[in-house]
């Protein structure tokens, strides 16, 4: 791995920005006993003080982890940086005004932790975070694996839940794939989706009692893709969903579980596309995307991944990346 990696023994993880989706997701992997120590980042000192104070004193009720504030100089030697900081979009601010101002705050990051000589693996959460993991990946100069988005994920975390509700099965035996943006293009990869090694649709086209999978097929689809929607009209915004998926991820990289996950990464090649961050099934590894599993999907699915690239590329050109 590139870089003047100086990591002991010690797991750590940096966050970046301690707000509802950065202070969720430190909570959630104190939870886990994944990391020996959690360092969170944040422009706002006061913010950071208290979430690190709140978090601590819930340590009697957790596995053993070091949890405190930190600067530029933690990056050195953590293992995975985590990048949830962003701004808010402002009144009458355009998508493309408040993509720009995400943009130089990531490029600074990226450049605090390039000058480190950190060897971590790191991981955008910021939206949108497929375009703005290409920014990073660019920034950094750093093999493309390595700099990775949440990607969808959460999103293929929602159709696992959708699905075990509609079958009755239990999720954890409910194998499902959300590909491409992680946004309104992304889409379900219903060839790749099995119960017990059963193709989904196989499963359900040999009982009368899902008769109406196909009207299904399409709510299930058209709801994963509005999940983040009807949150943030409930209750503002989306984080334990979010938090527990980054965790899933980083135990993933700091275990070297080789899990297979939906972040978005770079592709080279694979299913036809070049030069665009989304999400596909990759094995994630202590280097961040070990390999890229590239299979044939049905055709409908391959001109639907097509043009879902062709969505994060016109943002990217838009930015002038």
């Amino acid at each position: 791995m590139e870089g003047m990696n100086t990591r002991s023994t010690r797991r750590k993880v940096v966050v970046v920005g301690a707000g509802a989706v950065g202070s969720t997701f430190a909570y959630a992997l104190a939870r886990d006993g994944a990391a020996d120590e959690i360092v969170l980042i944040d422009a706002n000192a006061q913010l950071v003080e208290g979430q690190v104070l709140d978090l601590a004193h819930g340590q009697p009720f957790f596995p053993s982890v070091e949890i405190r504030v930190g600067d530029q100089e933690d990056y050195g030697d953590a293992d995975v940086i985590v990048i949830t900081a962003g701004a808010a979009q402002r009144p009458g601010e355009s998508r493309l005004d408040l993509l720009q101002r995400n943009r130089r705050i990531i490029e600074s990051i990226v450049d605090d932790i390039v000058a480190s000589g950190s060897g971590a693996v790191v991981l955008v959460v910021t939206n949108p975070v497929d375009v703005l993991a290409y920014v990073a990946w660019r920034r950094a100069g750093w093999p493309a694996g390595r700099v990775i988005s949440s990607g969808t994920v959460l999103d293929s975390a929602r159709l696992r839940y959708l699905l075990s509700r509609y079958l009755a099965i239990d999720i954890h035996s409910v194998h499902a794939y959300v590909l491409g943006e992680h946004g309104d293009s992304q889409l379900v990869a219903w060839s790749l989706s099995h119960i017990g090694g059963v193709p989904v649709d196989t499963y359900c086209g040999s009982a009368s009692r899902f008769a109406d999978w196909p009207e299904q097929k399409k709510r299930i689809a058209e709801e994963v893709k509005r999940s983040a929607y009807h949150i943030i009209d409930y209750k503002g915004a989306t984080w334990f969903g979010v938090g527990m998926a980054l965790v899933r991820i980083i135990r993933s990289i700091l275990r070297d579980e080789k899990s297979i996950l939906t972040v978005s990464t770079v592709l080279r090649g694979e299913y036809g596309l070049q030069d665009v961050c989304m999400s596909v099934p990759c094995i994630v590894t202590h280097e961040g995307v070990g390999q890229i599993i590239s299979t044939r999907l049905r055709d409908e699915e391959q001109e639907a991944l097509a043009r879902s690239a062709g969505v994060i590329r016109k943002a990217l050109d838009q930015l002038g990346v």
